[in-house]
């Protein structure tokens, strides 16, 4: 090994402090996703239409402040670097408005519970952005060994997925162990809970990590210059589009699962049991994403077969219930979840490499500004999921807290197994096509290290 390779060494601590960052923002944002529709629905009493509106209308909000905040964070400088600070300043503030966020009204106005909505909703997205932008970016800045960048994107992904699993399983619990029979006080109790963990565990990332990557001294550098330089990154555009469809994905069959296990197969609380199921897979599967990528030296094609096999796997749960065919309905969620989580880790991993073929091929380092688009994406594709399916439910005659006709019952069914099924496959079709490998990335780096030291000596 040699003295740089050495240098690029993240300690252990640090990279499960690195993990510990996306528990808390799983316990923000994975909450948010797989539970506030649900909120909004049956206990703030918000109709489907206007919860599909806010879905939508949010992204341009986020199309506006995600660009913001990771420019802003790129110019960022303090002792603590340009992203650490983000994350001790901005979890705490964040926390807040998730507990404002489940603080429900059901005897207000409709139009009063809707800008209600409106502002804490548009707010939370904000802070979880100020949050999670700086925090995706870290990961660049603490190494350039693209095998240490594995090894932080999967401390973060196992600590997501476990994170996920235990979010998904103590959820419905908590809200009655804390309700008592009030949904509302249930909700906003296990919202303080979540909040608490939320904040603690950035500031925990924040004390245990270090920026040690030397990042060139940033001019204000024109909007169309930098956007000019994403489209020439090919990798990125990729990468981009593939976190697009996994956003749609993820949190399009995220909003749907508390409906289908509420109202197709009768029972809430196997929400929890499914997520009891899947949280050992979810691990593995994203434990094994470092080998996946020994073997193929390619994030993006480790990421095309994981995505394969996810579709595969989520579609065949169509033919099977967990009330009637319970053995091969959990086999298949296992395996569904395995490689879920797998993709997750490596659709991560990706970003950050792509910031120095972006360097290397355009002369500009933008962190910040480029996983502000990704986030961007996901968060697109996130809306145009649950809006899509708030839309559909809406149109096919959904009533909360009734009985459902035989439509709006088909839309949940199809929407936690085939069409998330059949995109996932579409995502692996997508990701075959990203060519930035080891070597090629290795070689970047190397002329970027070199044009640096020219740099230095004519200095």
């Amino acid at each position: 090994m040699t003295g740089e390779s050495k240098r690029q060494q993240v300690p252990l601590l640090s990279k499960l402090a690195y993990g510990m960052g996306d528990v808390g923002c799983n316990f923000s944002w994975m909450f948010v996703g797989n539970f506030l529709m649900i909120f909004y629905t049956d206990v703030f009493g918000i109709g489907m239409g206007a919860v599909a509106t806010l879905m939508l209308v949010s992204r341009i909000w986020d199309a506006v402040n995600d660009p913001i905040v990771g420019g802003l964070s790129d110019r960022t400088h303090s002792r603590w670097g340009r992203y650490r600070p983000w994350l001790l300043f901005g979890a705490p503030l964040t926390a807040i408005v998730l507990v404002l966020t489940f603080w429900a009204h059901p005897d207000w106005s409709q139009s009063g519970k809707v800008v209600y909505m409106a502002v804490t909703y548009g707010t939370l997205v904000l802070g979880y952005t100020c949050v999670n932008i700086p925090y995706g970016t870290l990961c660049g800045a603490m190494t350039q060994n693209i095998d240490e960048r594995a090894k932080l994107n999967t401390s973060r992904s196992v600590s997501a997925m476990i994170a996920i699993g235990v979010i998904n399983i103590v959820t419905i619990p908590l809200i009655t162990l804390f309700g008592g029979g009030n949904m509302q006080r249930g909700y906003l109790l296990t919202a303080v809970l979540y909040g608490a963990i939320f904040a603690a565990c950035h500031v925990f990332c924040f004390s245990k990590t270090r920026e040690v990557v030397e990042v060139p001294v940033r001019q204000k550098m024109p909007l169309k210059v930098q956007i000019r330089s994403v489209v020439r990154n090919r990798p990125y555009l990729l990468a981009l589009l593939g976190q697009i469809l996994f956003g749609f994905i993820l949190y399009g069959r995220n909003a749907d699962m508390l409906y289908y296990f509420t109202y197709v197969e009768g029972d809430a609380t196997l929400f929890s049991f499914y997520s009891l199921a899947i949280i050992v897979p979810s691990i593995i599967g994203a434990a094994c994403f470092p080998a996946v990528f020994k073997w193929t030296s390619n994030k993006g094609w480790a990421a095309s077969l994981f995505a394969l096999g996810t579709g595969i796997a989520m579609t065949a749960l169509y033919f099977f219930s967990p009330n009637t065919s319970p053995v091969p309905f959990y086999l298949f969620a296992a395996l569904s979840q395995f490689f879920f989580s797998g993709f997750n880790t490596a659709i991560y991993a990706i970003i950050p490499d792509c910031v120095e073929y972006s360097e290397w091929i355009t002369g500009i380092r933008n962190d910040g500004f480029q996983y502000a688009f990704i986030s961007l994406g996901n968060k697109v594709g996130m809306a145009l999921g649950t809006s899509l399916l708030a839309l559909a439910l809406g149109m096919a005659g959904y009533e909360s807290n009734a009985v459902q006709n035989g439509e709006v019952l088909s839309i949940m069914r199809h929407g936690f197994s085939t069409i998330p099924g059949v995109l996932w496959i579409l995502t692996a079709g997508v990701l075959f096509f990203y060519r930035l490998d080891k070597r090629t990335y290795n070689r970047i780096v190397a002329v970027i290290r070199r044009r640096s030291g020219e740099k230095g000596n004519l200095g």
